[in-house]
């Protein structure tokens, strides 16, 4: 069963050479093990998505250029959940880069599993 992410959740993009931590900053009043819960709206550049690094679709010679992700809308959210009017994040979701990348999740967040 998908389980909710939280802040400090480890996401990772498949064209970028390290992970990042997301930033919550949709909600501050529901927590999982104090870490504020996730939700689609969180998904702004530099605030709640920094970078992976070096982005493997900007290739320069010897390497590739910084990652500035440029996050669309997450997909794969809550059907019905929502906080303050957006989607909760799952373990599951998934956000597009306009640079043509997929942010995942790696890591939700906490320790807490929770019941279906």
């Amino acid at each position: 069963m998908p389980q909710t992410i939280t802040e400090t959740a480890t996401l990772q993009c498949n064209q970028g050479t390290a992970e990042s931590k997301l930033s919550v900053s949709s909600q501050n009043f529901f927590f999982i093990r104090d870490h504020a819960i996730a939700t689609e709206a969180d998904n702004q550049t530099g605030v709640n998505i920094k970078s992976f690094g070096l982005c493997k679709l900007k290739p320069i010679p010897g390497g590739y250029l910084p990652c500035t992700p440029v996050p669309i809308n997450w997909a794969e959210t809550t059907k019905k959940d929502e906080l303050n009017g957006n989607k909760i994040l799952l373990d599951c979701s998934v956000c597009p880069c306009t640079t043509g990348g997929i942010i995942s999740v790696k890591d939700k967040g906490h320790g807490e599993e929770q019941e279906g």
